[in-house]
């Protein structure tokens, strides 16, 4: 790791980058608050739920997919849980461990909010870059990432789209 301050292009692109992660958070949470009655991290939650065989996840699995300390993540499930959009259950493999499993209530709410989500999405960020700017941005952020997750623990997460149906 150098010590050498930034230079004025990398200042530049910092800074940009920067900025995008203070603004984005808000721009998600407002639209998923407005439309779903939800924060971004809740519905993270709820997608990587969605998303799990049998829609159940040990607990610590869904901290690992959602980059969660357990307790934070216990916070937020509870909250889902008092909504009854998560349940929580025994791990019927390891008796000291606890499932989440996104409820039929969950379900609808997390089919309900990903349209707007994506629109979200699309509109501040994919629509703002050419094709050729997308893939970019993707081989961008895996070489930020291979930095961030050296041990890619998350790498199940992010690189859950590289694929399509029948690759």
């Amino acid at each position: 790791m150098t010590s050498e301050p930034l230079d004025r292009g990398e200042q530049a692109a910092w800074v940009r980058l920067a900025s995008i992660l203070e603004l984005l958070p808000n721009v998600l949470d407002a639209q998923l608050r407005r439309d779903a009655g939800l924060m971004h991290f809740e519905y993270f939650v709820l997608a990587m739920l969605s998303e799990a065989p049998r829609r159940t996840l040990r607990m610590s699995a869904l901290a690992a997919q959602t980059n969660s300390t357990p307790p934070r993540l216990s916070h937020v499930v509870k909250r889902l849980e008092d909504r009854g959009l998560v349940e929580r259950l025994p791990c019927p493999e390891n008796a000291r461990a606890t499932n989440a499993r996104l409820t039929a209530a969950g379900w609808r709410k997390v089919r309900q909010a990903a349209p707007g989500h994506a629109a979200t999405v699309r509109d501040n960020v994919i629509d703002a870059l050419t094709g050729e700017q997308v893939g970019q941005l993707t081989d961008i952020a895996e070489a930020i990432l291979s930095r961030l997750d050296p041990d890619r623990a998350m790498s199940a997460t992010y690189h859950r789209y590289d694929r399509g149906p029948g690759d």
